[in-house]
């Protein structure tokens, strides 16, 4: 199931359980999961893109072992709020994904998560080459503690 309104989303959820952020690229899937409480959410690992079919089972997989229980899709706008072919592929890697799984899937404005991601690795002083190999999934932690804070206030 698709949730366009945060409300929505958090309607659906458990009162405990991980949920999962994603941010998708052309090249890699980035994955972030938060703890089961929901505060703090983790980077976890990148998913190297093949094929739809390889990717959804990959993160599957990765999900129900990790007892995630809903999706969070960084939604990849314009800076005007616009949403170009970028935003449009990710609304379609969401429901080719909500044919594989019961899991809610909602999205999440992702402007600047990966600048965001980079800066904050720069200024942990690390190589070019480490951020090259950690951008998508310290991005996708972005996107999903985003969510996470937007979820806390729903309930507070």
């Amino acid at each position: 199931m698709i949730c366009e309104a945060v409300e929505d989303f958090a309607a659906t959820l458990p009162a405990l359980g991980a949920v999962a952020g994603l941010d998708l690229g052309t090249v890699t899937i980035g994955v972030a999961i938060s703890d089961r409480m929901r505060n703090v959410a983790t980077p976890v690992l990148t998913i190297k893109r093949k094929k739809f079919g390889i990717d959804a089972a990959a993160l599957l997989k990765l999900l129900t072992e990790r007892e995630v229980k809903a999706i969070v899709l960084g939604l990849p706008r314009n800076m005007d709020g616009s949403e170009g072919p970028r935003a449009q592929a990710t609304r379609g890697f969401a429901r080719n994904l909500e044919r594989l799984t019961e899991l809610p899937i909602t999205y999440w404005d992702e402007r600047l998560s990966t600048v965001a991601a980079e800066r904050a690795m720069i200024e942990a002083d690390m190589s070019r080459k480490r951020r090259a190999e950690l951008v998508d999934h310290v991005a996708a932690g972005f996107i999903l503690q985003g969510m996470l804070d937007r979820l806390g206030h729903l309930k507070g």
